[in-house]
């Protein structure tokens, strides 16, 4: 089998030699005559013609001086075919150079046109001699010409831009400077600059205002200003406070004629009440009133120089501001108003518990805290009690029909127990006061003892109130045959 494969291959191989010398001799077909294939005779008649081509030209001096000069003209030639070549080259580069140039140029007049256009500039010249000058500055005297234009107009427009940017910030800082100044001006002068604006837009409304306190002339009045600040503004400061002590000792003369009519009442078997009062020790009231003290300071004994000064000043104005109600501040200097000036949060009340026989205390009220409900109530009505004998100027005991001492108490004695509601009105009725009570129907056997006319209140559906009227008699028969039925 081997020998077999072998032989094949050997075949194969003859075989592909054979078709190789058949496609060579067919080639041969493409010459007719001989001579197209002989090469060699054709290369020694090349050698023969060019040997004897070097006797001619050594043998003859003409032929020598012609090759030379023909040699000569040939490098001339290529030499200027080479300048030509290079020429049309600079020619072509200098023509789109002077394209590009003709372009910008036609651009720049655009920008120019534009430019003088909007800013109306008849004389370009000196534009265009600082813009030399600055250019010259930028890239240290470089001349200016076609190839380095580009870059010239780039750092000269980068410089520029960073000169603008650096003006750019200085405005906005002044910018910033000049808002800062608006708003504290109209923080602090508040009434004046009410209707102005914190812009820059709204300059001309401050340039106005001191356009006026220029014309005004203000430095001239300024002996009014400090006799008016003594005379008005600090006297009434000190007025306001004289009254506020005025209103402090009436609460002081009121709590003693309340404790007279306390002294009285029984509060509980030989034992009676007595209200104290002491100075709160509250921050904000203490604070005020140092505040207060420090306006009216040497102001109505001190020099002029001690009346009137800008410290002073600014006192006074601390209090106003605070009274009005500064800005964001309004409701928190509302309430702070009317505590500090509601003279009762001066004082801090208490109650004491004393004997009659010796006037030694029993106890002593803070507070409600730790009392019962019924305590707290008792303790509240003899209050009340001694708060309206004062109130009306009545005598303990003393009967006077004819005078007018009409209270109207609301949802009266709806949540208290019994024994407190029955104490504070008999406290009512040795006063001899004129009542009219509301209460809910469940307490109504608690009062009826202690009045004379009863009237009942029915609103059926909700639309309209209808109230009946009955005396106390009439009102026990109703309910006795009520109760019958």
């Amino acid at each position: 089998m081997v020998e077999v494969a072998r032989r094949m291959s050997d075949i194969k191989r003859q075989r592909e030699a054979l078709e190789a010398r058949i496609a060579t001799l067919t080639r041969l077909e493409e010459f007719a005559d001989y001579e197209e294939l002989d090469w060699h005779s054709v290369a020694i008649r090349l050698e023969n013609l060019k040997d004897e081509f070097a006797r001619l030209e050594n043998t003859s001096d003409v032929l020598q001086q012609l090759n030379h000069q023909l040699k000569s003209i040939n490098q001339s030639l290529a030499t200027l075919e080479t300048n030509l070549d290079q020429l049309k080259g600079f020619r072509a580069t200098n023509e789109e150079q002077q394209r590009q140039c003709n372009k910008v140029r036609e651009q720049n007049l655009a920008i120019l046109t534009h430019v003088n256009e909007g800013i109306n500039i008849t004389d370009m010249s000196d534009i265009a001699v600082n813009l030399e000058h600055l250019r010259l500055q930028v890239s240290q005297n470089m001349v200016l010409n076609v190839d380095n234009s580009d870059e010239q107009e780039q750092s000269l427009r980068t410089h520029l831009q960073a000169r603008i940017d650096s003006e750019d910030q200085k405005l906005k800082r002044l910018r910033d400077k000049i808002l800062l100044a608006m708003q504290n001006f109209k923080t602090e002068f508040k009434l004046e600059t009410a209707e102005f604006d914190a812009n820059i837009e709204a300059s001309f409304e401050y340039e106005n205002l001191l356009k006026q306190l220029s014309h005004d002339d203000l430095p001239r009045f300024e002996t009014r200003f400090k006799d008016m600040l003594t005379i008005n503004t600090i006297n009434e400061i000190a007025n306001f406070n004289a009254q506020l002590g005025r209103e402090k000792e009436t609460i002081k003369d009121r709590i003693t004629h309340i404790n007279t009519s306390l002294t009285q009442i029984d509060y509980n078997p030989g034992r009676y009440i007595v209200l104290e009062s002491q100075i709160s020790h509250d921050a904000d009231i203490r604070d005020f009133q140092a505040e207060l003290r420090a306006c009216t300071d040497g102001s109505l004994t001190g020099s002029e120089e001690t009346q009137y000064s800008e410290s002073k000043f600014l006192q006074v104005k601390r209090i106003i501001d605070k009274f009005r109600g500064r800005e964001g501040l309004s409701e928190q200097d509302k309430r702070w108003t009317v505590k500090v000036t509601d003279v009762r949060n001066w004082f801090f009340f208490a109650a004491s518990e004393r004997w009659r026989a010796d006037d030694k205390e029993h106890e002593h009220y803070a507070d409600s805290g730790g009392k019962s409900g019924g305590q707290k109530e008792k303790l509240a009505y003899t209050i009340l009690a001694a708060s309206l004998a004062y109130q009306f100027g009545l005598e303990w005991g003393a009967t006077r029909s004819r005078s007018f001492r009409f209270v109207v108490i609301d949802e009266a004695f709806g949540r208290g127990s019994d024994e407190s509601a029955q104490y504070g009105l008999k406290l009512f009725a040795q006063l001899n006061l004129q009542l009219l009570i509301v209460t809910p129907l469940q307490k109504i056997h608690i009062i009826e003892p202690y009045v004379a006319n009863v009237g009942f209140v029915h609103n059926e559906g909700g639309k309209a109130s209808m109230l009946r009227n009955l005396s106390i008699t009439e009102y026990r028969e109703q309910k006795a045959i009520l109760s019958h039925q």
